[in-house]
């Protein structure tokens, strides 16, 4: 009895041990999702850091690992990443491969933990406005703020933060005098907590971040993503606005539908397709747009001007809501507005007589003299005549001649009433006389 009791205790023991070990090594052997950070930060890297996230979470991911090598981009754009990266559940953490500028390293500061490549440096990280300038006071002093929140946010030195955006705080010992804005390098950020480890490789992150027996998930970018990338960058929305601009324009004043028409329509489906897989235009700004679209057609058929007032000002509300900043799309609008114009009339300076789309928008016809076209009669026929002045000339008034009274000027002299003049030049409608003497010679 009692070596049967002893029996079940190893049974049970076996047991138990053959269904913790599964269980230890799935976990383990659980899976790191890699996202890769590159190129410009901004709104649509969001979308795409977003799905990865949720990938990540919905199927119970050890970690998620962000490869980094990006100059940096848009502040509002780097705000709604490092927000995601606090809400997530999941560690996170940052290989820098090459460099994280600006809001890049504003992004890398979120993370659990940081590592970097050799040559990778970290910082850089003014806040500019689109002109290329430094932002004003209060843009800056918000911006220094985010920075220290998200170095304390994971437990790091907000002075150094502050100093990738202040040009105001010395750290010579890093090459960051009074002047200068602070950029680390591998070694530098080690020094200073801002880096776990330098590594050369992903597979050297995942053994120094004890997850060397993890799958490497690779996320990569959907094509409509990276379109939607390419897209909404604030240099390719006024372009392909302009494109729209200028292709219908030349549609609406040409027969038939042509290459302007397609160009047009073309750019504002890449326009709505890009924001909208963004995340920034809903399919309410598109029937919008339509409909403005619609009733700005419709003026040409109904006359009043009021019907094709409201569609532009639908037209133009739907692009401004459809885009990642109010402000920002205003000035596409504007900057597509003036590209238009002038493209249109360099179009038709120079190419206008040549094709044929341009037919209906330029006037070819001219009231031309050799066509029997004339503004007043020009009496050539009246030069050389000699008629008397009826009224006093001074210097215009009336003259009779062949039993014509006739309205002339003359050179600029008085000629009293009763005197003999020739006509001596017409000019259309001004005839111009001289004053004679009874014996047929000038009066000078």
């Amino acid at each position: 009895m009692k070596r049967t009791k002893g029996f079940s205790w190893i049974f049970l023991i076996v047991l138990s041990f053959l269904l913790i070990v599964p269980s230890m090594t799935a976990f383990a052997n659980g899976k790191v999702y890699e996202i890769t950070i590159e190129d410009e930060v901004e709104k649509g890297l969001y979308q795409y850091l977003k799905r990865g996230f949720a990938e990540a979470e919905q199927n119970n991911a050890k970690a998620i690992l962000l490869e980094i090598h990006t100059p940096g981009g848009f502040v509002d754009a780097a705000t709604d990443i490092g927000k995601l990266m606090d809400e997530t559940q999941l560690p996170i953490i940052a290989f820098i491969n090459s460099k994280a500028h600006s809001a890049g390293a504003f992004i890398a500061l979120h993370a659990d933990q940081i590592y970097m490549s050799p040559n990778a440096t970290m910082g850089a990280a003014a806040v500019i406005d689109s002109a290329g300038n430094a932002a004003d006071e209060k843009a800056n002093s918000a911006w220094l703020a985010q920075m220290a929140s998200a170095a304390e946010s994971s437990g790091r030195n907000p002075q150094y933060a502050i100093a990738m955006a202040d040009k105001n705080i010395d750290l010579a010992e890093y090459r960051a005098p009074v002047g200068k804005l602070l950029t680390l390098t591998a070694e530098d950020a080690k020094e200073v907590g801002y880096s776990e480890g330098t590594a050369s490789t992903i597979q050297e992150v995942m053994k120094m971040a004890n997850l060397g027996d993890s799958e490497i998930v690779k996320v990569d970018p959907t094509f409509s993503e990276k379109l939607a990338r390419i897209i909404t960058n604030p240099v390719v929305v006024p372009i392909l606005l302009s494109i729209a601009s200028i292709g219908l324009v030349v549609e609406l004043y040409s027969p038939g539908f042509g290459v302007p028409g397609i160009m047009g329509l073309t750019s504002l489906g890449l326009f709505f397709f890009g924001h909208t897989v963004a995340g920034f235009a809903g399919y309410e700004t598109i029937i919008v747009f339509v409909v403005g679209l619609i009733l700005l057609l419709a003026e040409f058929i109904v006359p009043g001007g009021i019907v094709g007032i409201i569609g532009g000002i639908l037209i133009l509300g739907s692009l401004l809501f459809s885009g990642a900043s109010f402000v920002h799309m205003a000035y596409s609008i504007i900057i597509a507005m003036i590209v238009a114009v002038v493209g249109m009339v360099i179009l038709m300076k120079f190419f206008g007589k040549r094709l044929h789309i341009f037919n209906r928008l330029i006037l070819k016809d001219a009231t031309k003299t050799e066509d029997g076209y004339v503004s007043n009669m020009n009496r050539i026929e009246l030069i050389g005549k000699v008629g008397q002045s009826l009224t006093p000339l001074r210097p215009a008034g009336t003259i009779l001649q062949d039993q014509e009274r006739i309205d002339v000027v003359t050179e600029g002299s008085y000629i009293d009433a009763g005197k003999n003049v020739e006509i001596i030049k017409v000019e259309g409608s001004r005839i111009v006389v001289r004053e004679k003497n009874e014996k047929g010679g000038e009066v000078k």
